[in-house]
């Protein structure tokens, strides 16, 4: 019975992270600008079919200024939030320096290891059980705000980071029977949980989607949380052995009037 199996997921929204340089001269002069990017939010902030926007002002992130943060239901509409913000007066004072699309994820590394146990992958034995743990998962409030995640109220720090798990000689995650891999994730969810009330993390699936193959994005109340956590998470297996990282995000979040603020124009 094969064990190098692909644990099953549950998928919600789509997101875009996108990373912005601003024309401070453009942007921070007084009247139009602070306007109408505050206005833009709103709009985006507003979306009728689900999903919301947020604007980060970055700190220390290599030339980025803002980062913003969109949730939709489709793909189709995050193309349309794309098109809009590139297409307007605010997009065209910034130049976009980085992106990243994924789709919120919760990840069922125990119903599959689970249902592997009772029954060969493949088969409809395995295939039903699969079917029922998703089904169960998918109705769970928690497992709902993972994959429609709503945004948390007085977490005004944003932390966002991509990455991927190892593939190397003696270090490849996916040769890993799927029990083992269960068991190093759901203790490297034991870690995050020690921060419930602390930091809210939405975990965001990209395999197939972009060059990483999750992308983590945490709110927290106080931005020392970022680091806590994550240092301990480094010395969990899964992130120790297994994990490869890429560049952090890190910034404020603001509301739309406070654009002027942010720009200095008011």
């Amino acid at each position: 019975m094969p064990s190098q199996i692909a644990p099953a997921t549950l998928e919600g929204w789509y997101a875009l992270h996108q990373m912005f340089s601003i024309d401070w001269p453009m942007g921070s002069r007084a009247g139009g600008f602070a306007e109408q990017a505050a206005e833009l939010f709103e709009q985006l902030t507003a979306a009728a079919s689900g999903g919301w926007s947020e604007a980060v002002r970055l700190v220390g992130a290599g030339g980025a200024d803002f980062m913003f943060i969109h949730f939709r239901p489709t793909l189709e509409e995050l193309a349309e939030v794309q098109r809009t913000i590139a297409t307007s007066e605010v997009g065209r004072a910034m130049t976009l320096t980085f992106e990243y699309l994924s789709v919120t994820e919760a990840g069922l590394y125990h119903a599959t290891a689970e249902a592997a146990k009772a029954a060969d992958p493949g088969s409809e034995e395995f295939r039903a059980k699969i079917a029922e743990a998703s089904a169960a998962e998918a109705a769970s409030a928690h497992v709902r705000s993972r994959l429609y995640p709503e945004v948390p109220e007085g977490m005004r720090y944003v932390s966002f980071y991509p990455m991927t798990k190892r593939r190397a000689v003696e270090q490849n995650w996916y040769a890993l029977d799927v029990r083992e891999r269960s068991r190093l994730m759901r203790e490297h969810g034991m870690t995050g949980r020690r921060y419930a009330g602390r930091i809210f993390q939405v975990i965001t699936g990209s395999v197939g989607l972009d060059d990483w193959e999750w992308g983590v994005t945490l709110f927290a109340r106080d931005p020392l949380d970022f680091k806590r956590i994550v240092t301990e998470m480094r010395y969990d297996e899964a992130s120790a052995v297994y994990g490869e990282f890429g560049r952090f995000f890190t910034g404020i979040r603001f509301a739309p009037r406070e654009w002027g603020a942010m720009l200095g124009a008011a």
